[in-house]
């Protein structure tokens, strides 16, 4: 069954997502970098296909603005969205499968999602679209559209809100601690839901207005040296914290309620001191136990940043797929090596009791530590610039649902991310359990974003004259499908079974 087949001049409007129609390109001409754009083989296609014919030197592909976004800020925003709370709980994956299986899955999981991104970049160079949406048009039609919008609308919103919980929850204890106060008081400023309104308001609903992603580079790159401080600081954690750990006093209740809320796996009273038996400080190299499948599906999403890369692309000085590969790849390599070492040295100096969120483990040997509290405000500080990144192909996602073919207005920019933030927060703020729903929509758009939809799409866009069904790279991405679905319906099993049994594992942070 073949592709639906789009007018010239429609698709000439799908080449510019922000509303530009083609009548605006009309006498525009192909630049001589062309090839630097799109593979040498897909030239002549695209020429006659997509591309309008004219006198101009310059035009502006896909976009309407010419990309501006330089390759070091273009890794810096792809790293940022790569980068999510899940990096506090790597320490107890790790505890939970061993150091070799952890590298293993690790290892697997990078290489997967650059492949996935492959499978995205190759799908987008053959038709000239550089959003993620009309990749879902072009390849099924309207329902492939809607179901693309509607996962990235889920999985980002549901990332969002893990992100403004662990804020709600976070600033007030940091706050208790700046003043030095043993139990927390009912004055406003302790308050988490006013806080994080607070927050919404000064910080991200300003870097959310702005217009292009790539503006967001700067934020970007404070917030990945945040992450780079909270990595130094578990390293030399490792060698201030004794092993074994001495006998705290308290029970530890309110990292128990947040560790449960906030969908990262968890630690409960049974699993509370252990004795020095079983907290060895010996490291295990391999390691297979109850907790060990729950891990896997948080590894699995731990490089989740499909929704952003097309956006990224678009806005990228001088865009070509080999550079956009290079960016993505660099990004990924980057996370793989911080996750790695945060996940080892957090266990190295915990052991088998590592909490499921490290900086709660810190707390337990010494709630009023100056150097974790400044940790906790790094990780605060990245998780509030990573918002922003996120709801951009959300917004984005609406735009092509609601408002597709219209030129760039700033009233429905700006409302849409008013809207979409004021949603989040009365999320955050009236529905305690709101990350185990969104932890059941990530289970099934997650999968879907990552693994299934780059393999359909790339195996429905790609022209059977050039690849055949039976070809090796088709092959290949239709086995990549079957595993997301496989990665799917393994972790709806575990949230499920989860919470027939009233555990608190399931939930979701990127």
């Amino acid at each position: 069954m073949e592709a639906p087949e789009l007018p010239v001049q429609a698709e000439m409007v799908e080449l510019v997502p922000n509303g530009k129609h083609a009548a605006a390109l009309g006498t525009t001409a192909l630049p001589s970098l062309a090839g630097d754009r799109f593979d040498e083989n897909q030239r002549s296609a695209e020429m006659e296909e997509f591309l309008p014919h004219g006198a101009e030197k310059k035009q502006t592909h896909f976009t309407d603005f010419e990309g501006k976004t330089s390759f070091g800020m273009s890794v810096f925003n792809l790293s940022n969205a790569i980068m999510g709370s899940g990096i506090l709980g790597l320490a107890y994956a790790m505890a939970n499968t061993g150091i070799v299986l952890f590298l293993f899955l690790l290892t697997a999981v990078a290489l997967l999602s650059s492949y996935s991104i492959h499978l995205l970049l190759k799908s987008s160079g053959i038709v000239g679209i550089r959003a993620y949406e009309q990749l879902g048009y072009r390849a099924f039609g309207t329902p492939g559209k809607l179901a693309a919008a509607i996962a990235i609308t889920l999985q980002n919103i549901g990332a969002m809100s893990s992100y403004l919980y662990i804020v709600k929850s976070e600033v007030p204890l940091v706050i208790q601690t700046f003043l030095n106060l043993e139990e927390k008081t009912a004055d406003w400023y302790l308050n988490g839901n006013y806080l994080v309104i607070l927050v919404s308001v000064t910080i991200i609903l300003p870097l959310a207005l702005m217009k292009q992603l790539g503006y967001l580079g700067y934020a970007s790159g404070f917030s990945l040296s945040c992450m780079v401080f909270f990595l130094i600081s578990v390293i030399y954690k490792k060698f201030q914290i004794p092993c074994p750990l001495p006998d705290q006093g308290g029970n530890g209740t309110g990292s128990l309620n947040y560790t449960a809320a906030s969908g990262g796996g968890h630690w409960d009273d049974s699993m509370g001191p252990q004795p020095p038996e079983l907290g060895a400080c010996t490291p295990s190299f391999f390691t297979l136990n109850s907790q060990t499948a729950y891990t896997i599906p948080i590894m699995a999403f731990a490089f989740v940043c499909h929704p952003e890369v097309l956006p990224i692309y678009t806005e990228l000085k001088d865009p070509s797929k080999k550079k956009m590969q290079c960016i993505s790849n660099i990004s990924i390599a980057v996370m793989y090596l911080m996750y790695f070492l945060a996940a080892l040295f957090g266990y190295l100096t915990f052991y088998g009791r590592v909490e499921s969120e490290l900086l709660h483990t810190y707390s337990r040997v010494d709630p009023f530590d100056v150097l974790i509290l400044c940790v906790r405000v790094a990780v605060l500080t990245a998780v509030t610039l990573t918002v922003p990144i996120v709801l951009f192909p959300v917004r984005r996602a609406i735009q092509q649902m609601l408002f597709h073919g219209k030129n760039f207005s700033w009233i429905r920019h700006v409302a849409i991310a008013v809207v979409l933030l004021t949603f989040i927060n009365l999320l955050v703020i009236f529905a305690p359990s709101i990350l185990g729903i969104f932890g059941m929509i990530g289970a099934t758009s997650a999968p879907c974003l990552i693994f299934i939809f780059p393999a359909i799409f790339y195996i429905r866009i790609m022209p059977k004259d050039k690849e055949p069904l039976r070809s090796t790279p088709k092959i290949l991405a239709a086995c990549f499908a079957l595993l997301g679905v496989l990665f799917m319906i393994m972790s709806l099993s575990f949230i499920i079974i989860d919470w027939a049994t009233g555990g608190g594992r399931s939930g979701g942070s990127h």
